[in-house]
């Protein structure tokens, strides 16, 4: 019997919202992986189902998709997907490949529990280098390297990612952040400390300027990836 025949073939699913971007990698992981199953999914309503359903080894998907069919691509779409397959296939093999890779600093909790590969792969990246980290991430192998902020780093603890969530996306004041996350608003105060020294911001210095120190923070947090 033909030792292929029992070998299950590699199965690998691609997401990404760009037609041209998604045909590109197709060819391009087809190239090094010509006897792969592959299936594509341009939104992330449709890349779920495929997903419960091919049981794939490895997906290569961007942060930036649209929901469903019609709808604009939106890099909150993209990382609900993300962390609903880091909770759910904890061994599954993800690339992301994407121009928005600091955004992947709202998931490091989730990321650094993950026990399947994880790289990263900029869309600037030539082929052969995402084709590196396509290999890395077969084996099992996690790197983050291009992930430019100190945020990924320890420093960035979930109760201030929880904060800023409370705080810049669903409009909480701190008394509510408080009652929310069970802690006193002396705690959360001193979150904002912490959040604050992390992202460089000089309270006092904002204040003799006249400038809103909440306004600055949710500013500089955005540019950090941390909050879209």
């Amino acid at each position: 019997m033909n030792k292929d025949l029992l070998q299950p073939k590699l199965k690998i699913v691609l997401i990404d919202g760009h037609e041209i971007c998604l045909s590109g990698t197709l060819k391009l992981v087809q190239s090094q992986y010509p006897d792969a199953k592959i299936i594509t999914c341009k939104i992330a309503e449709n890349a779920l189902n495929q997903i419960s359903i091919f049981q794939p080894d490895l997906v290569v998907m961007d942060i930036c998709l649209p929901e469903k069919s019609g709808m604009m691509a939106r890099t909150t779409t993209g990382i609900q997907l993300l962390r609903h397959l880091l909770n759910t296939y904890s061994k599954l093999n993800i690339v992301i490949q994407s121009e928005y890779i600091k955004k992947l600093v709202q998931l490091k909790t989730e990321i650094d529990s993950h026990k399947g590969g994880f790289t990263i792969a900029d869309k600037s990246l030539s082929s052969r280098e995402m084709l590196t980290r396509v290999s890395w991430a077969l084996q099992g192998l996690t790197h983050l390297k291009d992930i430019q902020t100190t945020y990924f780093q320890s420093e960035l603890k979930p109760e201030l990612v929880k904060l800023l969530t409370l705080a810049f996306q669903e409009g909480l004041q701190d008394k509510a952040i408080a009652q929310e996350i069970s802690v006193s608003e002396r705690m959360v105060r001193h979150y904002w400390d912490r959040l604050q020294n992390l992202l460089g911001i000089d309270c006092q210095e904002l204040k003799n300027q006249g400038k809103n120190v909440r306004v600055v923070t949710q500013i500089r947090a955005r540019e950090a990836g941390l909050i879209d």
